[in-house]
């Protein structure tokens, strides 16, 4: 009998034990946000910036929440916030408008970021249009 009460105690606890396990994985298999897409334009207030983002939104525990404009140094020139998760839009496309270019800067890169790996090493490469 006290074998089997034993038994009884330890059961659960394994399986408290094995959930942050579970939830570390699953954080670290989570995609990132891909640009599939850049328009760039110059306006008399800046520039504005065109991305398509494609990534597989489940909701709000795991979405692409927002891309930056950098130059080639890394310096962030602007930045496009995503307020929600775009689980049946996919790819989508999102504009900011008003990104001041410093003079002489030819190229920048936009890199995508998601609520669960944060800023993706990736970056799109873009040639600003004269």
């Amino acid at each position: 009998m006290a074998r089997r009460g034993a038994e009884c105690y330890i059961q659960p606890m394994r399986h408290l034990l094995l959930l942050p396990l579970i939830t570390a994985a699953s954080m670290v298999a989570a995609d990132p946000a891909v640009i599939r897409e850049v328009q760039a334009e110059a306006t008399d207030r800046g520039w504005t910036f065109h991305v398509t983002i494609e990534h597989p939104d489940t909701g709000w525990g795991d979405y692409a929440d927002g891309w930056r404009v950098e130059d080639a140094d890394g310096n962030v020139l602007g930045f496009r916030e995503l307020l929600h998760p775009h689980v049946n839009e996919q790819p989508f496309t999102r504009s900011l408008s008003g990104v001041v270019i410093p003079a002489g800067v030819t190229e920048v890169f936009i890199r995508a970021r998601t609520n669960v790996t944060d800023w993706d090493t990736a970056t799109e490469y873009v040639v600003l249009p004269h």
